[in-house]
């Protein structure tokens, strides 16, 4: 052939060696070993002792060497078996450190919701009896009424003249005064008063039910040659320490009013229908 067949058939080698290089690599060692024994034909007795020799030698442990630091092939009889290791232990009290400071206060977590409710605890014991309380204010008895009267005729004279009364029949909480024949509220609401007086013969009857320094309402008689019993009555709204009380009237005229000792022709009279602090 020529120079050019003969570069090409050396090219084509060089290509099959690169490509097969690899695979020839991973043939394992007895295939190898095969492979070698077909191309260089059957080994002679000689040379096969020698390698079971050389291969006793390679894989057992020499004279004063550690049987562990050698290499073994795990399909050879009496491979040493290895003891595992265990792994190490860390003592976790070394690696402690010291307790902190104390941390801030964390936010108030959401209430919970209402438990049910528990059983009836037992009776305590009776405690000590407690000291006597002041007296309470007068003013807060919701009650009061009164009804007095007068034994003694009355005649007028040049002043206004109270009408004092000297018979009580009632008194509740002496809101009536006797002395000055005066009613005084201490109970603010609304009242009922009653008047009622028996005229003299030939003699004018002339009063007036008076709250505090005002004339309210008159009770008037004329001039008659008979006696006769004269009333009056009201309702009147009052506040705490308002006043009310009967007046006769001064002497421009010959004024008066009848009874005597024996019964009671005059009587004055009042109690209260309802307290300013009810509805």
């Amino acid at each position: 052939m020529g120079s050019c067949g003969q570069g090409f058939v050396l090219g084509c080698c060089l290509l099959l060696a690169i490509a097969w290089g690899p695979v020839l690599s991973l043939v394992p060692r007895g295939q190898q070993e095969h492979l070698e024994w077909e191309e260089e034909g059957p080994p002679s007795p000689l040379n096969h002792e020698k390698r079971d020799e050389d291969t006793r030698e390679k894989y057992s442990p020499s004279q004063g060497q550690d049987p562990t630091s050698r290499c073994y092939r795990c399909c050879d009889p009496g491979t040493p078996v290895y003891q595992t290791i265990p792994p190490p232990q860390i003592n976790i009290t070394i690696l402690k450190g010291e307790k902190g400071d104390r941390g801030d206060r964390g936010l108030q977590g959401k209430y919970g919701k209402t438990g049910s409710t528990g059983a009836r605890g037992h009776i305590g014991p009776k405690g000590q009896k407690g000291s006597m309380g002041a007296p309470g204010d007068r003013c807060k008895n919701h009650y009061a009424a009164f009804s007095v009267g007068r034994k003694k005729a009355l005649h007028s004279n040049d002043y206004f003249q109270p009408v004092v009364f000297d018979t009580q029949f009632v008194n509740l909480y002496e809101h009536f005064n006797m002395f000055t024949g005066k009613f005084y509220c201490y109970v603010p609401g609304i009242y009922f008063f009653s008047l009622n007086v028996h005229t003299w013969n030939q003699k004018e009857t002339y009063l007036h039910i008076m709250k505090n320094e005002e004339e309210v309402v008159i009770l008037y008689a004329q001039v008659s040659d008979r006696s006769i019993m004269q009333s009056q009555s009201l309702m009147l709204e009052l506040r705490e320490q308002d006043e009310v009380w009967v007046r006769l009237f001064k002497g421009e005229r010959e004024n008066a009013i009848f009874s005597d000792e024996f019964d009671t022709y005059i009587t004055f009279s009042g109690y209260l229908v309802k307290p300013a602090s009810e509805p």
